[in-house]
């Protein structure tokens, strides 16, 4: 096929200017948000001998090492910090999991009255920032005697508004007949949910996991508030140490970045192929 004859996905014609323009602003794009996590990549990779501020600046380092690395975990329990945000984390995507799957199947399936209020209720729910509630969420949890505690920083999103939305709309867009069928078969509707509704939205189910992941993980402002007992930092609270105390050693500061961004990028490369099949969710296949 000639290149003046490329054609987009449905079949209609694209010139070659337009396919120029739009690969020139995905690598603007890419730049903004890949080239800031790549320089923290090389700055963290460079050694105490190479000028991380040199005109103009050297993007690749001239003898790469991970001593930084090492120093990290020499001057903050960095891998304390990081089991306690894998807990947390890990039981924010088992909790939103569950409850938005629950959640959000009760809602676009189920009929019962106050359905739609329940709806409203999610969606208002959206609309509130953390910082309005922070204050309540504290007194909250300071009553329920769960301040300085990983349940504390768990509990305030363990079920997240927006992914009961994203259930429910994956739940919606699957066929009625589907479930009618398992319904004629004698499927109760716990039956239904788990065997027929809950496989065919797997992939709106990783969207979800890896947003509460990356929610729990990335939180900073709530673990600040809650914890006060340094051995129940998680690792957003204690790579702030590296901040106060090596305010002048960059290379620090951006190992521990990579500590922190490593994780996600690992769950995001094992849930993609069910992260964009989110998108198309509720097709039925065969």
């Amino acid at each position: 096929m000639s290149i003046l004859t490329l054609t987009d996905a449905d079949g209609r014609r694209i010139p070659v200017w337009q396919l120029l323009l739009r690969y020139v602003l995905l690598l603007a794009v890419l730049a903004l948000t890949v080239g800031p996590f790549l320089w923290q990549l090389s700055t963290s990779l460079k050694g105490p001998g190479e000028d991380i501020f040199s005109s103009p600046p050297k993007f690749f380092p001239g003898h790469p090492t991970l001593d930084n690395y090492t120093r990290v975990a020499e001057t903050i329990p960095v891998w304390d910090y990081a089991l306690n945000s894998v807990k947390v984390a890990t039981a924010n995507v088992v909790t939103n999991c569950v409850g938005s799957a629950l959640a959000g199947y009760a809602l676009a399936r189920m009929r019962y009255r106050g359905r739609r209020a329940a709806t409203l209720a999610f969606i208002l729910a959206m609309l509130v920032p953390v910082e309005g509630i922070i204050i309540a969420q504290f007194t909250t949890m300071r009553e329920l005697g769960l301040p300085n505690t990983l349940i504390g920083v768990l509990l305030p999103g363990s079920v997240a508004a927006m992914n009961v939305l994203l259930m429910r709309n994956a739940f919606l867009n699957l066929p009625h007949e589907v479930e009618e069928a398992a319904f004629v078969d004698g499927a109760n509707v716990w039956q239904r949910f788990f065997w027929v509704a809950l496989p065919s939205v797997r992939g709106t189910l990783a969207v979800v996991a890896i947003f509460a992941f990356m929610g729990a993980w990335d939180d900073f402002l709530w673990p600040l508030i809650v914890l006060s007992d340094p051995a129940n930092f998680t690792l957003t609270i204690g790579l702030n140490y590296l901040h106060g105390t090596f305010a002048n050693d960059e290379r620090l500061v951006a190992a521990g970045t990579i500590i922190a961004v490593l994780p996600l990028i690992v769950l995001f490369a094992c849930l993609q192929r069910f992260f964009f099949r989110g998108v198309g969710e509720g097709a039925v296949k065969g």
